[in-house]
Formats: structure tokens, sequence, C-alpha cells
């Protein structure tokens, strides 16, 4: 069994984003990138099941869209435990860019479970996983939050409303990840580090997909307004507060 985890290349969260080009391009000077923490998280799990002879996992690759800026973050995947990687050489303009490209690869090299973070930490968008799933005509699973896999067979866990659902899933499938799945993200060691260097990272050369996004300008949001402090005596103030200027009711 062969299982590729699909990663993002992001801003470390504490990053002070910046635009340049007339607020149409992130400035990405000083930026330091980092794997996705959903995508790393996922990559957590395909390590757990692989550690676990019993449940034949033979290989965990990595896969990234990304131009070769990227390949310290996929160094990282390397470095934590992954097998291998691949990176398909463009600089993508929307998901369905991503998913498209990854579909074209995959019909190449062949996986029975494919892994997605349920959404990156920059665009938040939450679509690459199905987008994914329809190219390579497979089944998906959204909010997955625990994969275990019984006699061979997947089985799945995920969140619905008022509780949770357990079921199976015929092999290739895509299962789109959320918190839940690892309980916390594997660190590098000295020698995953190591070893890394020498891991192999296969670039696929881009396919001609239609782009149908357009980034016309970013725009950064309000900055928040000052706090005010209510004396804990005057409930009163603090009503007013609320429902005339918070807008709660």
């Amino acid at each position: 069994m062969k299982i590729l985890v699909c990663i993002s290349n992001v801003p470390d969260t504490t990053t002070k984003v910046k635009f340049i080009d007339d607020q149409k391009k992130l400035d990405v000077t000083g930026i330091q990138w980092v794997i996705n923490p959903w995508d790393e998280l996922a990559l957590t799990r395909a390590l757990e099941l692989k550690d676990d002879a019993s449940n034949g996992v033979q290989t965990v690759t990595v896969a990234h869209v990304g131009l070769v800026s990227a390949e310290p973050t996929i160094r990282k995947a390397l470095a934590i435990g992954a097998d291998d990687a691949i990176r398909v050489n463009t600089d993508p303009a929307d998901a369905y860019g991503i998913a498209a490209q990854l579909a074209e690869v995959m019909k190449t090299e062949k996986y029975d479970i494919i892994l997605c973070g349920i959404e990156s930490s920059d665009h938040n968008g939450s679509t690459v996983g199905g987008m994914l799933a329809e190219f390579l005509d497979c089944p998906s699973v959204t909010c997955v939050s625990s994969l275990k896999i019984e006699g061979g067979q997947p089985v799945i866990s995920r969140e619905i409303d008022g509780g949770k659902e357990s079921l199976t899933v015929p092999l290739p499938f895509v299962a789109v990840v959320q918190k839940g799945i690892a309980k916390e993200p594997r660190i590098a060691a000295m020698r995953g580090i190591m070893a890394a260097r020498t891991k192999p990272i296969r670039v696929y050369e881009p396919q001609a997909i239609e782009n149908f996004t357009e980034v016309l300008n970013y725009e950064m949001p309000k900055p928040r307004a000052a706090c005010k402090y209510v004396d804990a005596e005057n409930a009163g103030q603090l009503i007013d507060l609320l429902q005339n200027e918070a807008r709660v009711f």
C-alpha cells in the first residue's frame, strides 16, 4: 500500500503580511516558510500507519505544486520521515490548477491513499482535495478525524452533525483530514534531517492547465479598534457598548 500526502508551502503564522506590485503580489522578503499545519498532521498520521508493519504501508510520498524555492519545505517533510517527494514545477494560480497538476502526476504514479489537509493556512480555500478526487474519478471523504487500517481495509471516522460516523472506502481514495487525525505533528530528528539530504525529489514539468482565477488586488483588513475598559461595577455601560458598538444582540 502506498500513501501520498499533498503538502502546501505556507508562511509561518507569525508572518507580518505585506503586498507589492499595486497590492497584487505577496512580498515574500524575509518570510519563513513552513509545511501547512493540516498537511503536517496528515503526514504524521501516514507515518504512524507505516510504522506499524501490520498495516502494509510500504511508502509515504509527499507532493507539492510549486517552484524550486519550496524545496526547503519539502526537505522538512522528508526529514520528518517521508520516503520521497514529488514537485510539479510551476507557480499555481489557484486551487483548481493545483488539483489538476497533481492529478496529472497521479495518473502516472499510482497511490492507494491520498491525504490532503482540510485547508491551507494562507488561502483557507478547502477545495483541493475534493477537486483532486474528481479529476482522478475516485471516492473522497471529507472532515476525516481518524484513519486506521484493519485487515488491509482503511477505516475512517469523520465528524458529522451531532456526532461521528465510521466507514470503509475502496482503494484508491482521497481523504481530506482535519484536526484529530494526529495528536501532534511529528518533529524531525537529527538522523532524519541528515537522511533527507539524499532522499529523492522527482520534478515534473507542468501540464497545460487553464487558469480560471486572476488576482486583481489584495486588501489588508481594517485595524482593530482600541480596547475599551469598563468598570466591573458599571454593567449598564458594558451593555450599551455591546448593543450599540459591538452590535451583539
